[in-house]
């Protein structure tokens, strides 16, 4: 698809360069920053030692491998070792995960090079050269972020890279003992062997590994894999059924109290005053604490107090007897009604950013002739919270300068840098234990509880407190998925060809907010966020538009699992079946029509509605196709409809997410993602009133249920492309193919989300 190049996005891109002038120019020339040996030691154990920053053996063999990101239920446990392991030539099971240091060479490539605003299609040196000093720039700064489906992505070189090193060491150690050349040397399952049959173990070579130069290292080719693209077992399975896996919530440091808390309803509300004089007297309260002052702008947390407590419960009674004044502030009468009728009026007066054009959309516009119908339609999408099913919780301690944390979190630099702001500290004084996470979705990207659990202990006189919200703490103070309002404008001719293609949405910035909160970033310039799942897609028409009006939100906002994609694609390939059905062809040949530049994409759309077959009679398949994160999803929903309810039976899943690393998380994440977008489709809408999130618990913002969830068949397509995310992509496609079912069997165009009869 050749694109108009769009003239204010390259100055946008092009200004920031020439700003800085000479000195992007001097330090672009300078090598990207290697990411295979850290300035921080890998915290290892007994007798084993470090071959470089990723990877440690021990005397026994075992075999210690650095773990940069969180553990949420994605199956990252499992694999990136499966990484290390291939090129190490090791056994799974002689790997183990230590927490990864803070340090550069752990920081989340990836994710920031996918964060650019250009299309897919784009093969121009504007983008090469943008996202080559993006790459660069990302391993200067170092994030150690979990999110953008990137975890299995951004380590695909790295980790490998740190097998194969780790492996060369110890083949030159052995050809050192033997005194005997290296291309006579192979390795096996944790030994390296020469060819007249002697043989050493790892753990008998690694401490003279260390010193070996590893000479030329060669990354192993596909057709190599012995662990890499088989299905392999979740690791941190047995933990999670016996119950001795580690979250957040578990954290049980000596000494350890409790704290519970009271928020402002209002968003962006005040504490005005507090009487404890009641909680304080209740068995086993120790202190109140207000905690306010240690959060910024617009965080999911409020401005409120803290009961601390010996236990949970004494703390949370407590909490609830205080008599609390509030500040509502000007948010009070903030609504979503009044959010959407201001996006409708932004929508109405401004152009907003053009994150893609193609053809003449103006020419179009302006002539009447060939044009046989013209297509208009309104889309609409409302805040969701989270709902993860551990609840927002953190655990600290403040003692002798030093700040000790335990905390479920996506982002453990960001919670290091917060902790070390709030407790006084320099960062190198903050001792963070990272947990694993009974859910994340992004709302553990964000560091507010930690700002909280840091606050509350520098009270708690040196004890270690526990701060757990409740589940009503958690859904009325979340950072939200935005709300979002869309347009869309098409003209057809006779025949029932797209002569042009108009899209304009408007919601909030997730990303100005969010690197505003943690990074201190001015909010400015294009956020693809907004935008995603719209102006990236793959469907070729001539003249086409696509713009979003960014709205400057009182909500926060947050990154939720699938971010932009999660409602621009309900957006998207709704009126994407809208124009196949004012065009009178079937909705999946229109797209496959559409499609002819991209057969990767038509190959996952025709293996999803061939392994739908037919629906039974009483039910309709609707499809909808979407590639978010690099991963290429097709869908086919079978649903019915009994009166108002909307059932959906079953769900077929095809998805080309390049090599796959692990058949068996990839088929999962599948399920979960269709569950996941399914509850949001059904059911999802965190609705403001009198600046108050209206809902608390599961009661009113429910999720599909066991009995409701549909079965999930899964297809992952062969490919030996790069890996690609597959945390969030299932997610998008399953409202859009839902609604599209639901149209057959009633004739009704459902363009809200959640969709109601």
């Amino acid at each position: 698809m050749q694109a108009v190049k769009n003239k204010s996005r390259r100055r946008f891109i092009l200004g920031g360069v020439a700003a800085t002038g000479a000195l992007v120019v001097g330090w672009g020339l300078l090598p990207p920053r290697q990411r295979l040996n850290g300035s921080h030691p890998l915290p290892l154990s007994g007798d084993a030692v470090a071959l470089n920053g990723w990877v440690g053996i021990a005397k026994d063999g075992t075999v210690s491998v650095a773990m940069p990101r969180s553990e949420m239920g994605q199956g990252v446990y499992t694999a990136l070792p499966m990484l290390v392991a291939e090129e190490l030539d090791v056994p799974l099971s002689s790997v183990q995960i230590v927490q990864a240091p803070i340090d550069k060479i752990f920081g989340n490539v990836a994710m920031l090079k996918d964060g650019l605003p250009f299309h897919p299609d784009d093969t121009g040196r504007l983008k090469t050269a943008v996202s080559w000093v993006v790459g660069k720039a990302a391993r200067e700064l170092g994030l150690i972020i979990t999110g953008g489906s990137s975890s299995v992505k951004d380590a695909w070189e790295p980790m490998r890279e740190a097998g194969a090193t780790a492996r060369a060491m110890l083949v030159a150690a052995a050809a050192a003992e033997w005194k005997a050349q290296v291309a006579d040397c192979r390795t096996e399952d944790g030994y390296v062997l020469h060819a007249d049959g002697r043989k050493l173990a790892y753990g008998a070579l690694a401490e003279k590994a260390v010193t070996a130069a590893p000479g030329e290292v060669r990354l192993k080719s596909p057709q190599e894999f012995k662990l890499i693209g088989k299905p392999q077992a979740r690791r941190d399975t047995p933990s999670k059924v016996n119950g001795r896996a580690i979250f957040g919530i578990d954290a049980r440091p000596p000494g350890v109290l409790y704290a519970a808390v009271r928020m402002s309803p209002v968003i962006g509300g005040t504490v005005a005053s507090v009487k404890s004089d009641v909680a304080l007297k209740m068995p086993g309260v120790l202190k109140v604490v207000d905690f306010s002052s240690a959060l910024p702008e617009r965080t999911g947390a409020g401005a409120g107090v803290a009961v601390i407590a010996k236990s949970y419960w004494q703390a949370k009674q407590a909490a609830l007897a205080l008599e609390i004044q509030w500040n509502d502030g000007p948010l009070a009468g903030l609504s979503s009604d009044a959010i959407y009728a201001d996006f409708a009026a932004k929508l109405d007066t401004e152009d907003g950013y053009a994150y893609y054009k193609a053809g003449d959309m103006d020419a179009v516009e302006g002539k009447a002739a060939g044009v046989a119908r013209t297509l208009k339609a309104e889309y609409r999408a409302p805040y969701l919270a989270h709902a993860a099913m551990e609840p927002v919780n953190c655990t600290a301690q403040v003692k002798d300068g030093k700040v000790r944390v335990w905390a479920p979190t996506q982002s453990p630099g960001f919670a290091v840098d917060v902790a070390a702001k709030v407790g006084g500290v320099s960062a190198r004084d903050v001792e963070l234990h990272v947990t694993m996470l009974g859910g994340g979705f992004g709302r553990r990207l964000d560091v507010d509880m930690v700002a909280q659990a840091v606050a509350i202990a520098k009270q708690a006189d040196g004890y270690p407190v526990q701060m757990i919200w409740s589940r009503e703490d958690d859904t009325t103070h979340d950072v939200y998925r935005p709300a979002a309002l869309a347009r869309f404008r098409a003209t057809l001719d006779a025949a029932g060809n797209v002569l042009g293609y108009d899209n304009k949405s408007a919601s909030g910035s997730i990303s100005h907010q969010f690197f505003q909160r943690n990074l201190g970033l001015p909010a400015g310039g294009p956020d693809k966020t907004t935008a995603e799942g719209e102006f990236d897609m793959q469907y070729h028409f001539a003249n086409q538009r696509i713009r979003h009006v960014i709205v400057d939100s009182a909500v926060p906002l947050g990154y939720w699992r699938s971010v932009g994609h999660s409602h621009n694609a309900f957006f998207k390939e709704s009126f994407i079946d809208e124009l196949a059905h004012a065009a009178g062809k079937d909705s999946v040949m229109f797209r496959r029509e559409l499609l002819r530049q991209h057969p990767r994409h038509v190959a996952v759309l025709d293996a999803a509605v061939a392994k739908a077959g037919t629906p039974p009679e009483g039910r309709a398949h609707g499809v909808a196709l979407h590639q978010s994160f690099g991963t290429i999803v097709a869908q086919v929903a079978e649903v019915s409809v009994e009166g108002t309810e909307i059932r959906v039976h079953r769900v077929v899943c095809a998805v080309d997410c390049g090599l796959a690393v692990n058949p068996n998380t990839i088929a999962q994440q599948a399920e979960s993602g269709v569950i996941f977008g399914l509850s949001a489709a059904l059911f999802g809408a965190a609705t403001i009133k009198g600046g108050k999130v209206e809902q608390s618990n599961f009661h009113d913002y429910p999720v599909v249920r066991l009995n409701q969830a549909p079965q999930v068949d899964t297809i992952i397509l062969p490919s030996a492309a790069h890996p690609e995310g597959m945390g969030e992509p299932a997610t998008p496609p399953i409202a859009p193919a839902v609604a599209n079912a639901v149209f057959k069997l009633t004739g009704k165009r459902l363009r809200s989300l959640p969709l109601t009869l």
